[in-house]
């Protein structure tokens, strides 16, 4: 059966307007992540299924609304580097940048910030905050210096980090299913404003911090003693992942040439993954390796982008996003330069209040209602990337705005160093704001000059 016809197989309940219907789903759903008070995944998977029964959609639309590849890519990567960094790879990386700065806590803070931009943008920011802040704790307690411009540093390099590429954060995930971009497009469009965006960081923190973080020999000396080869727990799965992640990598890199989706490469590069975590164990050794690594997946989140796409989905095929996208044409005036600059500033500020997550669903097929009335796919890609680095950079505006920030204020208060909403908020804003203004700005020197 034809996809326009899944849609609408049955009819709206109660003969409801399916545009009121449609929407009154999405906002409650919206609504109640938002609170926090259930779990995200289940709220998804729940507003998905009203809006099958309510007749917005059939099961065979909903299934058919879900954006596989985006599933594909994220579970194929969480495997992958779930499994490296039980060799101890990434620990080994940070406690080589201590060698390298002599426990020198200035450079240290900005070490550590271009290790995690780096990470975040091979890895994904939650990933490499996971994998960074416990190393930093461990530093900055033998060096007796604040952990704070440490954290707040990794935090925001990691939202900045991870807007350079198509893994690096879900946005651009999404972003990069949905248009079919390689990873290439995401490195030569991104990459240059992300590196002028981590030098304005480094350079602001040096100022407010780096000449102020002093300790004295004997602590530089304790830290020094820590070996960075002691961080490798198991050699043989080092050289292993080493292999699979660069094979990964490259595989994305040289995907478009042979149109393989860059899902279909994270799932091969996983599966390969744990054919060498598992090669010559016995029996129920291997069972037991594999299902560990299935565990290393954040089903939660796997579910709630199944959900939500679902979600808008319905929204899309009840004609909201059509209506609410000639709206907005009429408001830009078709103009491509002006869309731009509302759609990053837009981006921005609404994801420094809410995950960014459940924002750019939705913005995505709303900007392809539009494509056809501003010029086409080539002329709006503009507006994509713009999408792409507000909603990326918004993540920086508050303590709440991105799922890194708050695992790395759960860390920190467990350490007895608690990161305050609005303390964080005295950084966090200005450095949304500048961050986005650099972005602002090169997108309009790039393509509207």
């Amino acid at each position: 059966m034809p996809l326009e016809e899944l849609s609408h197989a049955s009819s709206v309940i109660f003969n409801w307007d399916a545009k009121i219907v449609a929407s009154t789903i999405l906002i409650i759903s919206y609504l109640i992540l938002f609170t926090e008070k259930l779990n995200r995944a289940v709220v998804a998977l729940v507003g998905a299924c009203i809006m099958i029964f309510a007749g917005v959609l059939t099961q065979e639309a909903a299934i058919a609304g879900i954006d596989f590849n985006t599933l594909a890519l994220l579970t194929g990567m969480m495997i992958i580097v779930g499994i490296a960094e039980k060799s101890g790879m990434f620990q080994y990386v940070a406690i080589w940048a201590v060698h390298k700065t002599r426990a020198n806590p200035r450079s240290l803070l900005f070490t550590l910030g271009l290790i995690t931009a780096v990470f975040s943008a091979l890895l994904d920011n939650v990933t490499t905050v996971l994998l960074i802040v416990p190393v930093t704790f461990q530093i900055t307690d033998k060096l007796k210096v604040n952990p704070y411009p440490y954290l707040i540093m990794e935090i925001f390099a990691s939202n900045i980090g991870g807007t350079a590429t198509l893994i690096g954060d879900p946005p651009n995930i999404l972003i990069g299913s949905a248009l079919n971009l390689s990873f290439m497009d995401f490195v030569n469009e991104l990459t240059p404003v992300v590196a002028a965006t981590m030098l304005v960081l480094i350079l602001v923190f040096d100022f407010a911090y780096g000449r102020k973080l002093k300790t004295d020999k004997r602590n530089q000396v304790e830290v020094m003693k820590v070996k960075a080869v002691d961080t490798i727990t198991d050699w043989a799965l080092l050289k292993k992942s080493l292999v699979v992640l660069g094979a990964v990598i490259l595989g994305f890199i040289s995907a478009e040439h042979f149109h393989i989706a860059n899902g279909t490469i994270a799932i091969f590069g996983a599966a390969v993954m744990m054919l060498l975590f598992t090669l010559g164990n016995t029996h129920s050794e291997r069972d037991h390796k594999v299902e560990s690594a299935f565990n290393l997946v954040d089903w939660t989140t796997i579910f709630f982008f199944a959900g939500l796409f679902a979600i808008v989905y319905g929204l899309e095929e009840a004609g909201v996003l059509e209506l609410l996208g000639h709206k907005f044409t009429e408001f830009t005036e078709g103009s491509i330069e002006k869309t731009t600059m509302l759609i990053i500033w837009v981006s921005a500020l609404v994801s420094t209040a809410i995950d960014n997550i459940p924002f750019v669903a939705t913005m995505i097929p709303l900007v392809k209602t539009i494509e056809a009335d501003m010029g086409g796919r080539e002329a709006m890609m503009p507006v994509w990337w713009a999408l792409s680095l507000g909603a990326c950079y918004g993540g920086n505006g508050s303590l709440i705005a991105a799922s890194a920030n708050v695992i790395v204020a759960g860390m920190s208060q467990r350490h007895g160093e608690p990161i305050h909403f609005m303390r964080f908020l005295l950084w966090s804003l200005p450095v949304m704001l500048g961050s986005v203004g650099i972005a602002a700005l090169y997108l309009h020197i790039r393509h509207f000059m």
